[in-house]
């Protein structure tokens, strides 16, 4: 099966296409096999999630256990790359077992499984800033015959396994090796400089990690409003929003149809909704379209910036966080054709670098900068200093 979502496909977040933008797929390390360990108290549903990982070429299933107790001494028996954990077991549930498995392994990628009630929803992203990779939705009507949850379940599982080889790699080789291997890339020098008025920032896979370290504490000299395009599904964007609220300092929300863009506000794509911008006197106001997923995706980054581009044309700052496939791609023309801004996020710290390479390569951004650095970035431009 080929995963879904690199520029091969579609994107984990959104509905299955037979699309396809591009031949970059995703691997399992370089055709190392990764170590598996799926935690859920339903013999059904740890059934269904071993045969779904056990076929693909690359997962090797080293462990299932139905409980937190059980899942830490497997620990201590396996090696063991990703774990699949549910968030409602007896015992020691999903959110007890996480921060004792990372206590055992610090670098363990770590899925929450759970179901799209908002409760879990809200139990996956708190998940997430304690430390799990990532989170997969387990279809609300069971996971028997749900094959989209099945083609995301297998994507993350590949990516995040691949960022934990790769990181161990880069830690072993010399840097004068390292520095070879990386792919060349050409920066975009702006003949002019002009201080953004509005904010952009795309992601998927790994982005609810990366948009939390890159809007944390949020600046408080950053005046523009933010609006941002994460591929999710509809409950999860909603406690997305509230989630930015408290560590970006400044409010964040939602998306509503027709409230107008205004100053240090969030602005949240709706799962299932493109954010559209409508230009308006002094500035602009929101449109959520509900016409077909772009990128096989929806929301999706491309009509957003689209959106954007002809308002303030060279007073955009955009930026591309990890996430697969190549959304965002043709809206970054857009900006970059206006005059605007593009950062992206590097290789090195992206979970998947499909969204943010495919702009880094085409040549589209003024950087490409490691996760560490794009919030001191983003505030150096928003403040009207270049970098």
């Amino acid at each position: 099966m080929r995963a879904k979502g690199e520029a091969g496909g579609p994107c984990a977040e959104c509905s299955p296409s037979e699309e396809t933008d591009g031949a970059h797929h995703l691997k399992a390390s370089e055709g190392a096999p990764c170590y598996v360990m799926v935690v859920d108290d339903s013999a059904i549903a740890r059934g269904i999630v071993t045969r779904t990982l056990a076929i693909e070429p690359g997962i090797n299933v080293v462990a299932s256990a139905a409980n937190g107790l059980m899942a830490l001494k497997a620990m201590k028996a396996h090696p063991i790359d990703v774990v699949v954990l549910d968030i409602e077991m007896p015992g020691l549930d999903g959110m007890e077992t996480l921060p004792r498995l990372l206590e055992l392994d610090p670098d363990l990628k770590v899925i929450m499984a759970s179901s799209l009630s908002r409760r879990n929803a809200d139990i996956s992203l708190r998940a997430i800033s304690l430390g799990a990779c990532d989170y997969v939705p387990k279809p609300s009507s069971g996971l028997g015959g749900a094959e989209e949850f099945r083609r995301e379940l297998v994507q993350k599982v590949l990516a995040h396994a691949a960022m934990r080889k790769r990181s161990v790699r880069t830690a072993r080789v010399e840097p004068v090796r390292e520095a070879v291997q990386k792919p060349a890339l050409l920066k975009r020098e702006a003949k002019s400089f002009e201080k953004p008025s509005v904010i952009a920032i795309g992601s998927s896979t790994g982005g609810p990690q990366a948009l939390a370290k890159v809007l944390a504490n949020l600046d408080p000299s950053i005046e523009q409003p933010i609006v941002i395009t994460q591929h999710m599904p509809a409950t999860f964007t909603a406690l997305l929003a509230e989630h930015m609220t408290r560590y970006a300092g400044r409010e964040a929300a939602e998306a509503r149809d027709g409230e107008p863009l205004m100053p240090r506000r969030i602005y949240v794509a709706p799962g299932g909704k493109h954010l559209l911008l409508e230009p308006r006197a002094g500035g602009a106001i929101v449109r959520l379209d509900d016409g077909p997923p772009e990128n096989s995706c929806k929301p999706a980054v491309d009509p957003m910036l689209r959106s954007l581009a002809p308002i303030y044309k060279s007073r955009v700052l955009t930026v591309i966080l990890t996430g697969m496939g190549v959304d965002g791609l043709k809206g970054c023309r857009e900006v970059v054709r206006e005059g605007g801004i593009v950062l992206a996020q590097d290789q090195a710290s992206s979970v998947v670098w499909g969204m943010p390479g495919a702009v880094a390569q085409a040549g589209l951004c003024r950087d490409i900068l490691p996760l560490a650095e794009i919030r001191s970035a983003i505030g150096k431009i928003a403040r009207g200093e270049a970098i």
